[in-house]
């Protein structure tokens, strides 16, 4: 068994970092986000499928030119090679738990 809290993660942006290759072994990384009113990730994609659980506050996605709002209760699944990006709407911040299918993070910033 391998324990980690999320303090003890590497924090970047608007996310603490769970690198599954550097936690236990696993093939799965997550992104552990907390983005403030009018912040969040800029257009970008995965060589993988990624799996964005909405645990609180809203959001406006763009997934391949398709803009959508989503809140608290949501899944997205993002499927390898999308292009996609996503920003907190509102007045409190968009807490999400994003499940990247690799043992480590692997991202194309577009913008």
């Amino acid at each position: 068994m391998h324990h980690v809290r999320q303090e003890g993660l590497p924090f970047k942006g608007s996310s603490h970092q769970f690198v599954g290759a550097d936690n236990g072994d696993v093939s799965v990384s997550v992104y552990l986000l907390s983005a403030v009113p009018g912040k969040g990730p800029g257009p970008h994609r995965h060589p993988y499928d990624e799996i964005q659980f909405v645990r609180s506050g809203r959001g406006r996605w763009n997934v391949n030119g398709k803009e959508f709002e989503g809140g608290a209760g949501d899944i997205f699944v993002v499927k390898a090679g999308e292009v996609h990006s996503f920003t907190c709407i509102g007045d409190e911040p968009l807490v999400q738990v994003d499940v990247h299918v690799s043992p480590r993070f692997i991202q194309e910033d577009l913008a």
